[in-house]
């Protein structure tokens, strides 16, 4: 044996280690970024060697799959709450102009009575209840005339808590300013006969569960809408309630379009949050064009955040809407949603049967995960930074998409990201062209563009300038 062989063998061998490693990571499905914090923990509390070297591990494998994570600030988008929002629509008006007129013409409302709050500052200390109902043809609606005028600091665990059918709200502002984040659940809580319910073109900040949902004694409020709003937080919450913007339980037919999700860091409890699910036994939901980032301001913060998911967690049998929770969700599609910036996977099926994922954008996250026999899922035209993964008896049929392995990442190795300017910033032009998917793709959603133009690309839009607002291109 020549010297040059001796020297070859280890070679060899590592080589071969290194690919039954990634064989093995890749048929468990470890990300890099669930293998880093498992490193970190595992080798947390030993010797100074053994704690620097898992370290270095552990960033070594963030650097690999996430790049170099910074905060950033969104741009000025399309999506979310605008500068100029719906009309006031016709009906009773009623103007109030303190706190003490608004929460009262609340209390007292009639169908038709449109209660525009003047412009100012409004302070919210105690629950305010919407009981009385409004109808299909003349709904409550309480707005403000225009968006960023009427700023309400919600000093309650729950600011708004609907609980009658056909209340509409729009352009408010909304703000949680609780000491202590356990005492800020919820800017609104939809519950029981509220059905019809439709918030629009709201900014909501500081927040555990922006929107919470769900239903009581029998009743659930369906036939909701969730559109065009701005959800966020400034800071990680500390606490261990639920931390998950939009938490919808039990209720069906829901649409959740065109909003703005960003920032929602649980540092408490289980240390999990969701951008927003649905779950409980709930039907039909669905998710379009909402752009949800886990971390922008708030990057590189430890804990798992999931983007958008069906089943979620899970939910305890008497909360569900069958009292059994045979399926968490089913029938529910996601289309043309952009996430990206999750430490844990950007779209999570949990119990979720016959669900469509058509079009999304999904980058720096773990991808996409289908979980357990009950869940069943179509995959098409998605365009995933990371891979398409069914576990423990998960049915997922991929049958046109841009998705990359896991082994991929390990090497570093990003095709679908490389494909955006610089994602990292959200700057998502792209480099060399849209990649278009071959035929023809009726019925598209574009995130971007209210009408979709001929032809379709992979993922959510074919020109991410046109969901910029025109001075930020």
């Amino acid at each position: 044996m020549t010297r040059v062989t001796v020297l070859a063998v280890p070679l060899v061998l590592a080589a071969a280690g290194a690919v039954a490693g990634l064989s093995y990571l890749q048929s468990e499905g470890v990300t890099p970024r669930a293998l880093a914090p498992y490193i970190l923990k595992r080798t947390s509390g030993h010797g100074s060697l053994v704690v620097g070297a898992g370290r270095f591990v552990s960033d070594a494998l963030l650097r690999l799959d996430r790049g170099n994570v910074a905060p950033y600030l969104p741009p000025a988008l399309t999506l979310g709450a605008q500068p100029v929002g719906p009309a006031a629509p016709a009906g009773n008006e009623r103007p109030v102009a303190s706190s003490e007129q608004a929460w009262r013409a609340i209390a007292d409302a009639a169908p038709g009575d449109i209660i525009t709050l003047l412009p100012g500052d409004y302070a919210l200390r105690r629950t305010v209840y919407a009981s009385r109902p409004g109808t299909a043809d003349a709904p409550i609606v309480v707005r403000a005339a225009r968006p960023g005028t009427v700023r309400i600091a919600v000093a309650a665990r729950e600011g708004l808590t609907v609980k009658a059918p056909y209340w509409r709200f729009e352009n408010l502002d909304l703000r949680g300013v609780c000491q202590y984040d356990d005492n800020c659940d919820h800017a609104f809580h939809v519950v029981g006969k509220a059905h019809h319910f439709v918030a629009r073109n709201n900014t909501l900040r500081d927040f555990n569960a922006h929107f919470k949902i769900n239903g009581e004694r029998g009743a659930f409020p369906d036939h909701g809408l969730i559109e065009a709003n701005t959800l966020s937080n400034a800071a990680p919450r500390r606490t261990a309630h639920p931390v998950t913007p939009i938490d919808l339980v039990a209720a069906s037919d829901w649409t959740i379009r065109a909003n703005l999700i960003y920032d929602f860091v649980k540092r408490g409890g289980d240390g999990i949050s969701y951008g927003a699910f649905a779950k409980g036994g709930a039907e039909r939901t669905v998710f379009e064009r909402n752009v949800v980032l886990c971390e922008a301001v708030l990057a590189g913060q430890p804990g798992k955040r999931v983007g958008l998911s069906f089943g979620g967690g899970g939910t305890g049998k008497p909360y569900c809407r069958d009292g059994r929770c045979i399926t968490e969700h089913a029938g529910g599609s996601m289309r043309a949603n952009l996430v990206s910036g999750c430490s844990d996977v950007g779209i999570y099926l949990n119990s979720a049967a016959d669900t469509q994922l058509l079009h999304n954008t999904v980058l720096d996250t773990a991808g996409v995960q289908v979980r357990y026999a009950t869940s069943s899922a179509r995959l098409e035209g998605n365009l995933v930074d990371g891979p398409l993964r069914a576990d423990e008896g998960g049915v997922l049929r991929a049958l046109d998409n841009l998705a990359t392995p896991i082994w991929q990442l390990y090497l570093g190795r990003h095709p679908q990201r490389s494909l955006f300017a610089d994602p990292a910033r959200l700057d998502l032009r792209w480099r060399d062209g849209a990649p278009q998917r071959a035929g023809s793709a009726p019925g598209v959603v574009d995130a971007c563009a209210d009408i979709p133009g001929p032809g379709a690309a992979y993922g959510a839009f074919k020109d991410f300038r046109s969901c910029l607002r025109a001075n930020a291109r």
